[in-house]
Parts: structure tokens; C-alpha cells; sequence
């Protein structure tokens, strides 16, 4: 999901020690109604990932299965990526481990997870592809899709109704001239955008078929200045030309979803989590709040979104090899791969289980746009790039402000060269 991979990049040096502890397989050979009694696997996962009841069931089939036991050790985000660097250096890391998406390139490349080519031909044939991308890296398959969540719209009832739009937008063009309505028939805000927002840039950028680098010889520079890149900013301006946002904040400054819990914002583009925030500022509006797909160029394809998700890797070191894949052949087998999906609103790893989102408005909206999303560029270095000051950011700003396309990524292209060389 949204997560800083510096640490992870910043401390490889420490990383290059865990191909050379093995894998060696320890309980090979010793699969079968008793062959891994006795054996506890050690499974980290973050907090509030996984919930208690889908624990439990996993458990429950992984012991009944293996006779061996399994430990779930709960983590923090903060500061998760030194920890999980240093585990992993170690004689006895974590067998399993939940890694956030896009921080799975950094962690392959230095040798720290285990391939797992055999379990995605055995159980993976139907993953969702743009949910597996973020699990490969350089051809090979480090990791396994677990969960993901995209932005989608979340809209104010009443100020729709207010101005006498009675059917939700369809595509990109019925979406503006439906804001522009809510600003000509109403006092509310049509949308709050503030210009930097820019995992909904990304999204755009996505959308559009582009990349936000390009290969240059050996290494990756910034594509800023292509013209499918400009195309996705220009849309993200016409937009956040209909917004009071502030130009040079993000979505958590102010946070957008107390901005439209006063009432008086017809829409957001954001988490669907984020909708609770809003009903804890005001408790009022939760009657009136409803989630729609962000709307593509097209009716038959959704805009683009930024995939933040999780997958499941296994540590390169881990002497339980065999028996962590008996984990992984559960934990995403379709019944508790669908089991978390219902229980926690996230977007499983196949579009087959997408029905498990049934009740879930929020989710159901976000299911869409899934099979058409992305993510960030999947290589170790773009982890330096968001640390802020963010030039992406900086961009959007500038674009915003006045200048065009091309001068913005002029302005920023220094900055975002040496952060990709990690040369700061």
C-alpha cells in the first residue's frame, strides 16, 4: 500500500549476506499426513491485516493439514522495513511474511526472498495479472498477491440530488459536466482535489498507458515529459480546477475526508476506509455517503488506479521452505483468500472472488478498476523518490500553477534523476 521503501534500500548492504544463509530447505522431503510434526512456522503480518476469526480458520486448516504449528506475530508498519531488513539477515527470519507491494523489488533484488515459481503454477494460474505484477521481478516470481485496495469516488447524496443528477456518471466526461452541475445548481464544492494527490496522479498516469520513468542505457531517468504523462496531468487539472484544495497539499492536509464531512463538498477521490473518517468528524453525513468507480475515458474500461496491496513472500533464509508454501497454498486457497476479502473490504488476488465484496459498497466500488490498475514503478529504485520533498508533487504544483507540462518536468528533472541513481 502507501509505503516508504528507503529503509528497505538504504540498509541493503545489510542484505547482502541472506542469499549466502540459505534456503536450504530443511524440512525437504518431509511432506505428507505427519512428515512436519513437531515444526512451528513463524508469520509476520501487519496490524490489521489479518483478521482474528481468519487467523483462526487458517490455522486451523494449515495444522490440520501439516501437523505442524504456525506462530502469527503481529507488526507495525513504522519502522517495519529496518526490522524486516534485519530479520531477514539473520539465522532465523520470519518463514512467512506480509511485504507491502511495491516494496517487493527492493527485497528480491537484494536476495531476501525465496522463489516461489512452483506455488504460482500450482495455485496461481488465475491470479489477477496487474495484482501479480508487483510480485515479479525481473522475470521471476518472489512473491504471491494477497490484498489490495484502489480510490475510488466518494460522493455526497444530497448535493447530487440537489442538483438534479439522477444517474451516476459513466464515463470521464459525463463526471465533469456532472460536477460542473453541482457548481452551477448549488453552493457546494463540486470536488475536493487538492493538487497533490498524487497517487490519483498515478492512477491518471496508468490510465494513460504510461510510465514515470524511462530506461536510459543502465538506469532509469524521469518520463515526465512524455506526452501520455502530460495527458494524465492535464486531466488531473481540469478537475482540480474545480476545487478549493489548496494546490501545494496533499489529501491528508487538511484531510479530505473531514473537508467533506461538513456537507458541503459534493465529492472525493480517495480510500473508501476514508468515509469513516468522515462519519467520526460528523455522524450526520453517513446516510448520505456513496462510492461510485472513477470513471475512465470510455464506459467500458474504469480510470486507472493506484494498486496499494500486500503480498506474501518467503524469506530466502528460512530452513522451512516446503512447509511455508503449505501456509501460502492455504492462506490464499480461494475459500480463505474470499474469506478475507468479505472480512476486511479488500480486493482479492482474483477477479473470481470478487463476489465475496457482495455488502461492501465501498469495496464493490473499487473491484472494477482493479484488472486495469498499477502501481508505481516496480524496480528498488524508486524507493528514494517519494521521500519528500516528493517531485512529483513539485510537478503537479507547478503544472497547477501556471506552468506547462514540459517547464514542470524541466524544473524537477535534476532532482528526480539523482534520487533514482540514489546519489543523495
Amino acid at each position: 500500500m502507501k509505503r516508504k521503501l528507503v529503509a528497505a534500500i538504504g540498509v541493503a548492504g545489510m542484505m547482502v549476506s541472506i542469499a549466502a544463509c540459505g534456503g536450504d530447505d530443511g524440512d525437504g522431503g518431509k511432506a505428507g499426513a505427519d512428515g512436519y510434526a513437531g515444526q512451528t512456522l513463524t508469520v509476520w503480518v501487519m496490524d490489521g491485516s489479518s483478521p482474528d476469526q481468519w487467523q483462526k480458520d487458517v490455522t486451523a486448516a494449515f495444522e490440520k493439514k501439516t501437523k505442524a504449528k504456525v506462530k502469527f506475530e503481529i507488526q507495525q508498519w513504522n519502522g517495519i522495513q529496518q526490522k524486516l531488513t534485519t530479520a531477514l539477515s539473520e539465522e532465523n527470519p520470519p518463514d512467512v511474511f506480509e511485504i507491502g507491494n511495491t516494496q517487493t523489488p527492493a527485497y528480491a533484488k537484494t536476495g531476501g526472498l525465496a522463489e516461489l515459481a512452483d506455488l504460482k503454477s500450482s495455485i496461481g494460474a488465475d491470479w489477477t495479472e496487474s495484482l501479480n505484477n508487483a510480485s515479479v521481478y525481473e522475470g521471476k516470481q518472489y512473491a504471491a498477491p494477497w490484498y489490495f485496495a484502489s480510490r475510488v469516488v466518494v460522493y455526497n447524496k444530497k448535493v447530487w440530488a440537489d442538483a438534479g443528477i439522477k444517474e451516476l456518471p459513466k464515463t470521464r466526461d459525463e463526471f465533469y459536466a456532472d460536477l460542473k452541475q453541482i457548481g452551477s445548481k448549488t453552493k457546494a464544492e463540486p470536488i475536493y482535489l487538492p493538487g497533490q494527490n498524487w497517487y490519483h496522479f498515478v492512477g491518471l498516469v496508468v490510465g494513460e498507458g504510461a510510465e514515470l520513468v524511462k530506461k536510459d542505457g543502465d538506469k532509469y531517468v524521469s518520463n515526465l515529459d512524455d506526452p501520455k504523462v502530460t495527458a494524465a496531468m492535464e486531466t488531473y487539472k481540469k478537475f482540480q480546477a474545480l476545487s478549493k484544495a489548496p494546490k501545494d497539499k496533499d489529501e491528508a492536509t487538511p484531510q479530505q475526508s473531514e473537508v467533506f464531512a461538513k456537507g458541503n463538498v459534493g465529492a472525493f477521490i480517495g480510500m473508501g476506509w476514508e468515509a469513516a473518517t468522515a462519519v467520526k468528524a460528523n455522524p450526520e453525513i453517513e446516510k448520505q455517503i456513496g462510492y461510485f468507480t472513477i470513471p475512465g475515458a470510455t464506459a467500458d474500461k474504469p480510470e486507472g488506479v493506484f494498486l496499494g496491496g500486500s503480498n506474501l513472500a518467503v524469506a530466502a533464509g528460512s530452513k522451512k521452505q516446503e512447509l511455508a508454501k503449505e501456509f501460502l497454498r492455504i492462506a490464499l486457497s480461494d475459500q480463505y483468500e474470499g474469506e478475507l476479502a468479505k472480512q476486511n473490504g479488500v480486493i482479492p488476488n482474483k477477479e473470481s472472488l470478487q463476489t465475496n465484496l457482495k455488502g461492501n459498497a465501498a469495496a464493490e466500488a473499487a473491484a472494477p478498476a482493479a484488472a486495469g490498475g498499477g502501481t508505481t514503478p516496480l524496480i528498488p529504485e524508486w524507493a528514494a523518490v517519494e521521500n519528500a520533498p516528493n517531485p512529483i508533487k513539485t510537478y503537479m504544483t507547478a503544472v497547477l500553477n501556471g506552468k506547462t507540462p514540459a517547464a514542470a518536468a524541466k524544473q524537477v528533472e535534476d532532482e528526480f534523476n539523482k534520487r533514482l541513481s540514489q546519489q543523495q
